[in-house]
């Protein structure tokens, strides 16, 4: 067991920092710019052939297809139709936020998807958080704060044309809105109808067809004029990989993850993107606030997922249910 805790940490860490990384040297290296509608849409694609394998794989043929026949319905299709706009949404929003930061600071901005998912899961799911989880949240505020200080820790050589990092910062927030809120969303469809696999393939299949839509509605003209592929090289091929693969993965590892083994994860995850930020990509300088608001987005992580004591709870509902970081272990987005 100790073995599968360290490989679960090794993996946690490699896709939690590989994507990042690979997604925004992606964007700033010279070259052709690849259109960011197609890479999610076949991204979303390659997650339906996935499932449809699994399940394929676990039931059979003719079982797979009775399955199919009863799951991809009209009804059910628009049940997930909410998440998996939104999952289409914050996917093309964090090809927008690294286009515009370097991996270091949308490390630890991102991190504000635990705010984000706490306040869902307590409003939608009747969640309750402990006094030091709300004074964990108020700490990574406060740290997200103190890393989107005015500072010189950019630097604007390796930006894109048109770098802004209000577009970078305001992508990253609507983007941890979305997930927070679809995440609970899809913990609630989980709860009441069929099985993992099901409902993934389910929201796949959905995504690819708003991705299509959005590549269509935003991007058509230039697909006409250089190609669907304009732009691709094996480093965009790398990333889209990382992004359909990434949460199958992380799910077949989290059982053997605890909340303690997930911080250290991210923690890791923070430090390693800074400093290939630094040496590697040479986008990214660190300054006294940035190291400040990393180390308390770091620390508010750990009190966040502390197993805690039977202790009073501030409460804003009475029905206590466990933890809400829980629900990342349920989809693959």
């Amino acid at each position: 067991m100790p073995k599968l805790k360290y490989l679960s940490l090794f993996v946690l860490v490699f896709q939690n920092t590989a994507l990042v990384l690979t997604l925004r040297y992606s964007r700033i290296v010279q070259g052709p710019r690849y259109l960011v509608s197609t890479a999610v849409t076949i991204a979303e694609g390659a997650k339906v052939l996935v499932c449809l394998s699994v399940i394929l794989y676990n039931n059979g043929v003719i079982a797979t297809l009775n399955i199919l026949k009863t799951e991809w319905t009209l009804p059910r299709l628009a049940k997930v139709s909410v998440p998996a706009i939104l999952y289409t949404v914050q996917n093309n929003l964090l090809y927008i936020a690294l286009s515009h930061l370097d991996a270091a600071t949308y490390q630890v901005t991102y991190q504000l998807k635990i705010l984000t998912t706490a306040l869902f899961s307590a409003l939608m799911l009747k969640k309750s958080l402990s006094r030091v989880q709300w004074g964990s949240l108020v700490i990574l505020m406060v740290a997200v704060a103190l890393v989107q200080m005015p500072s010189q820790g950019f630097k604007q050589g390796g930006a894109l044309v048109g770098f802004s990092s209000t577009i970078g910062l305001a992508a990253i927030l609507v983007a941890c809105l979305t997930s927070g809120f679809a995440g609970v969303y899809t913990e609630l469809l989980l709860k009441s109808d069929n099985s993992l696999w099901v409902k993934n393939i389910q929201l796949a299949l959905v995504s690819t067809c708003v991705a299509l839509f959005g590549v269509f509605m935003w991007d058509w003209s230039a697909i006409r004029e250089k190609g669907f592929f304009q732009g691709y090289s094996t480093l965009v091929w790398i990333v889209i990989l990382f992004q359909a693969l990434g949460g199958l993965v992380v799910s077949m590892v989290m059982k053997y993850a605890d909340n303690i083994l997930k911080g250290f994860a991210t923690s890791i995850s923070i430090v390693l993107s800074s400093v290939v930020s630094y040496l590697v990509l040479n986008d990214f300088t660190p300054t006294l606030l940035f190291i400040l608001g990393a180390t308390l987005v770091i620390v508010s992580t750990f009190l966040y997922s502390k197993p805690q004591a039977a202790v009073p709870q501030l409460i804003l509902y009475n029905q206590p249910q466990p933890s809400v970081l829980q629900h990342s272990k349920s989809t693959i987005v």
